[in-house]
C-alpha cells in the first residue's frame, strides 16, 4: 500500500480525478487529495472527500493547518505525489519552480517522486512553450505521463487528453507499492547500489563532416536512468550524441563513438548493474582526414568491427551482478534475444520490436528474457517501462 498526494488542476479533466480515487482505494492505497482553486470549478471537496475517506486541502492560508506547517508535512508524508489532470498553466509554475498556492508550494517541498498527468487542448500542448516546459520537468527527474489523443471538449482532436483512470493506474503502478518510491523510513530500494546505464546512438565518422549513425533518441536509457535515480541509486548515464536534458541525480558522460563509449563504461567500473540500452554501432570505418566529394563517385568503405562492450562486461571477472543488455530487433524477437543472451553471458537481455517508430518515439513494448523465461509486457511510455524494469532490478537485491 502506498500513500498518494493527488492534487487535481482545474479543467474539464478533473471529472476523472472522483473515478482514479476510487480505483486507487480499491486497490488499497491511501489518498490524500489537493484541490486547486481551477480544479473546484470541476469537482467539489466533498465529493473527493467522501471518496478518499481523507479530507480534501484546498488552501495555503488555512489558519489550523499551516499553524503546524501543513504543506511541509503533507509534502513529506506522501510515498508518491500524484498531479492529475496537470494544467498547462500548473506545468508552467511546476516548471518555474513556483509556489504561489497550496499545490506548487507541496510540489516544491516535496522530497518523494512526481507524476504529472497531463491534460490540456492540442495546441497547448503542441506548442513550444509547453513542450519546453514539459522538458524541464524532465530534467527535474519529474515523470510525465503521455496524453492520450482523441476528441475534446473544445471540439477539437489530437494528443492532450488525460488518460483513463485504469490507464493511469497500470502506468503509475510500478511506482507504488514496492517500486520505486522513497519510503519514509529509508533512502530507496537500490540505496548504496551504483547502476551504469549507456543510452543514445554512436556516431562513427567516415570523413569530417559524415557519420554512420542510427535512429536511437536515448529516450529509454534517460528514463531508467531517471527511474534508478528516483530508486536511491548512484547512476552514472553514459549518453551518445543525444538532445536531451540530464535527469535529477544523475552523473552523466557524454561520448561520441562506439569506442569511447566502451572507454567510459570500463571507466565507471566497478558498478552492481549494469544496463546497456545504448544502439552502439556495430562497424565503424576508416575515416578520411578530409570530406569525401561527390565528384570523386562512391565511396569504398573499409569496414572494421566495434567493441562489444555486454560481451566484454560478461567475460569480466569483476562484472555486474546485474548485467542486462537491449536487442532491438525487426524480427523473432524472443530467439535473437534468447541467443544474445547465451552469447554475451548477460543475466538479462530486454528485447524491443524497432519495426515501427520505436526509436524516436515514446512507447516501447518489451519481452523481458532471462535464464529462468520470457515476461511479455505490455505496450507503455517509455517512462513506464524504465519503472517497471527498475521495480524488477530492486527485487534482485532484497
Amino acid at each position: 500500500m502506498s500513500r498518494i498526494l493527488l492534487i487535481v488542476g482545474g479543467g474539464i479533466a478533473a471529472y476523472k480525478a472522483a473515478e482514479l480515487i476510487r480505483l486507487l482505494r480499491k486497490e488499497g492505497h491511501e489518498v490524500t487529495p489537493v484541490l486547486t482553486e481551477g480544479g473546484s470549478h470541476f469537482v467539489t471537496p466533498m465529493s473527493l472527500a467522501a471518496l478518499a475517506e481523507s479530507p480534501v486541502y484546498t488552501s495555503l492560508w488555512d489558519l489550523k493547518d499551516e499553524a503546524e506547517m501543513g504543506h511541509i508535512q503533507l509534502s513529506r508524508a506522501a510515498d508518491v505525489v500524484l498531479v492529475a489532470p496537470a494544467t498547462a498553466d500548473l506545468i508552467a509554475r511546476m516548471a518555474a519552480g513556483e509556489a504561489n498556492d497550496l499545490a506548487t508550494t507541496l510540489l516544491l517541498a516535496t522530497d518523494k517522486p512526481v507524476i504529472v498527468a497531463p491534460a490540456m487542448n492540442v495546441r497547448m500542448w503542441q506548442h513550444a512553450a509547453t513542450k519546453r516546459n514539459i522538458e524541464q520537468l524532465k530534467a527535474d527527474g519529474i515523470t510525465v505521463l503521455e496524453p492520450d489523443e482523441g476528441p475534446m471538449a473544445c471540439g477539437e482532436y489530437g494528443p492532450g487528453r488525460l488518460p483513463e483512470p485504469t490507464d493511469i493506474y497500470q502506468r503509475i503502478k510500478p511506482m507504488l507499492g514496492r517500486g520505486v518510491s522513497v519510503d519514509v523510513a529509508g533512502p530507496g530500494p537500490l540505496a548504496g547500489k551504483h547502476v551504469l546505464v549507456t543510452a543514445g546512438p554512436t556516431h562513427e565518422p567516415i570523413d569530417p563532416v559524415r557519420v554512420i549513425a542510427n535512429r536511437s533518441s536515448g529516450k529509454q536509457g534517460f528514463a531508467i536512468a531517471a527511474a534508478a535515480a528516483q530508486a536511491g541509486a548512484r547512476v552514472t548515464l553514459i549518453a551518445g550524441p543525444v538532445s536531451l536534458s540530464t535527469p535529477g541525480g544523475v552523473a552523466r558522460i557524454d561520448v561520441e563513438t562506439a569506442q569511447q563509449m566502451a572507454d567510459a563504461v570500463e571507466q565507471a567500473l566497478p558498478a552492481d548493474v549494469a544496463v546497456l540500452v545504448a544502439a552502439v554501432a556495430d562497424w565503424r570505418v576508416e575515416a578520411a582526414a578530409s570530406k569525401l566529394k561527390k565528384s570523386a563517385g562512391p565511396p569504398q568503405l573499409k569496414f572494421a568491427p566495434n567493441p562489444d562492450i555486454l560481451a566484454m562486461l560478461g567475460e569480466r571477472p569483476d562484472r555486474p551482478r546485474l548485467l542486462i543488455g537491449f536487442a532491438a530487433e525487426t524480427h523473432d524477437l524472443v530467439a535473437n534475444a534468447q541467443s544474445k543472451l547465451a552469447s554475451k553471458k548477460a543475466d538479462w537481455i530486454v528485447a524491443n520490436d524497432v519495426s515501427g517508430d520505436v526509436m524516436g518515439g515514446s512507447h516501447n513494448r518489451i519481452h523481458l528474457v532471462t535464464n529462468s523465461g520470457v515476461e511479455d509486457w505490455p505496450e507503455a511510455a517509455k517512462e513506464d517501462v524504465a519503472r517497471h524494469l527498475v521495480t524488477r532490478i530492486a527485487e534482485e537485491f532484497e
